[in-house]
């Protein structure tokens, strides 16, 4: 791994001259006070307070750069708008990012408080804290900021915000109009945005979208993502008698929940982790030109899988990338009568499974789950959507509350599309390096609704560092990687789009 962050390091440098290096250090400076301030301001997800604080910081930051802002009310909080003065003969790019954070527990921190940034060196395998004081001229590159919202998603807004400074700076010519989208719910799923989108689909147009969240490739290489998965969601309940009873007296006798939930759930899927419900991998093919770019990301199998501490992979794909082509069933939640110190000899009431299901595009989560329903209901189960009544306990062998979450849908661009072919040349003109496309990764951004309404092509250009800790204690941000993220930004706007 230190090899790869050198090497990050070292393809920022030789891309640049002795001048321009200086100038960027400059910027990664200002970047690094200005997340402090930023970061200082609490943006838990769900706190109301804390995203309007947010908004009245970005307001100002944005304005100061000579953006026309918006705040634009939705049906549940505010989301963030600001552009530039348009030029009708110019292109325009939409760049999407969030300023909502994960809720924190200061109690697993190595820091008493989360919203103030904590510099570190690496020292050993863990770390050493630094005071501020020592960031001069000669920045290293290796240290990181240690924070809530440093790397997700604060740190690329500051980024760019301090590109556009240093472009006009420098005296620039943006071939480009430039919009921002920032989204203030997106770590509690972005349940508004399809409509907003939809109601303020004039003011968002674009040619193309820019999304600025996630990590950079393992590799520590340049990275184009031109898809994420979707998700949806299942909570499964089965019953058994309807208070827990001492399992000395009833045990073989009342039915026990646990193992009728276990049995259902271990239908689903076969030995080799793929799943086995008919109809869910329908739709899907892989030619042999994507197969090609599935094989082109450099995974190092081996180290994942002993980062996971396990022997051998499910078999849904060949290989890593391949998998994240499917959608998947994961049991994310499992739970029944009492475990550990706490353990008692009783029959449960009931058992609970939370499942979550991750979508491609070929694959409508509504259908999915619809095939998940009919599922256990030819393993012989009554289902309701509510607590079963006596009446309903009295009638059925075999009951299962099934209760469903919402739908946010995957989305993939084209490999060849004119735009991405832009950014991939963009970035490995900047970097001197091949430049890791990948054509779906696993996680869920909520992009969908952008695709849908303003039928554009979106891809995602992440910037911060994949050992970033992201949605948990210690999250960080490598200063290194607000050197990257600038110069990124930077090229993408100064470069006209051939």
């Amino acid at each position: 791994m230190k090899k790869l962050l050198f090497l990050s390091i070292f393809l920022v440098f030789s891309a640049i001259s002795a001048q321009e290096a200086i100038q960027l250090k400059s910027s990664v400076r200002h970047t690094i006070d200005e997340l402090r301030d930023f970061v200082s301001i609490p943006n838990d997800a769900l706190e109301h307070a804390d995203i309007n604080r947010n908004i009245t910081w970005l307001t100002k930051k944005f304005n100061e750069r000579g953006f026309n802002t918006s705040v634009l009310p939705t049906d549940g909080e505010s989301l963030f708008f600001a552009a530039l003065p348009m030029e009708d003969s110019k292109p325009t790019i939409l760049f999407y990012m969030h300023f909502d954070g994960q809720s924190v527990d200061p109690s697993k921190w190595d820091q008493p408080n989360p919203y103030n940034v904590v510099l570190k060196a690496p020292e050993g395998d863990g770390w050493k804290n630094l005071s501020f004081d020592e960031l001069n001229d000669d920045i290293n590159y290796e240290w990181r900021l240690f924070g809530r919202s440093t790397s997700d998603d604060k740190g690329p807004i500051v980024m760019f915000l301090n590109t556009i400074d240093l472009l006009k700076k420098e005296n620039k010519v943006l071939p480009y109009n430039i919009k921002v989208i920032l989204d203030s719910e997106e770590e509690k799923s972005s349940a508004p945005l399809a409509k907003a989108v939809k109601q303020y689909k004039e003011l968002l147009k674009a040619d193309f979208l820019i999304i600025n969240d996630g990590p950079v490739h393992n590799s520590g290489k340049p990275t184009v993502i031109y898809g994420c998965r979707g998700i949806t969601t299942l909570s499964l309940t089965t019953y058994g008698p309807e208070k827990p009873q001492h399992s000395g007296h009833y045990g073989n006798y009342a039915p026990n929940p646990g193992f009728q939930l276990a049995q259902v759930l271990a239908s689903m899927k076969d030995t080799k982790g793929k799943v086995i419900i008919d109809g869910f991998y329908n739709g899907i093919t892989l030619d042999e030109a994507t197969m090609g770019i599935l094989k082109s990301v450099p995974d190092d199998e081996t180290e994942i899988k002993k980062n996971l501490q396990i022997k051998t992979a499910e078999k849904v794909g060949n290989f890593y990338q391949e998998a994240l082509q499917y959608p998947s069933l994961n049991i994310r939640g499992l739970g029944s009568g009492w475990i550990g110190d706490k353990a008692r000899t009783i029959v449960p009431e009931s058992a609970t499974a939370e499942i979550d299901l991750r979508l491609v595009p070929e694959s409508d989560g509504t259908r999915l789950k619809n095939l998940v329903r009919k599922h256990v209901e030819k393993q012989g189960f009554f289902i309701t959507d509510k607590i079963p009544t006596k009446e309903e306990r009295l009638a059925h062998d075999k009951i299962m509350t099934i209760t469903e979450g919402t739908v946010t849908n995957a989305f993939r661009t084209d490999l060849n599309n004119p735009y991405g072919n832009f950014l991939v040349e963009t970035l490995k003109n900047t970097f001197k390096e091949e430049v890791v496309q990948i054509r779906i990764m696993g996680g869920t951004v909520p992009i969908a609704p952008f695709i849908n309404e303003l039928k554009i092509p979106a891809f995602i250009v992440p910037l911060v560092n994949p050992d970033n800790n992201q949605h948990s204690p210690n999250e960080n941000l490598k200063i290194g990687q607000i050197a990257y993220g600038i110069e990124v930004f930077y090229n993408i706007l100064s470069t006209p789009k051939l």
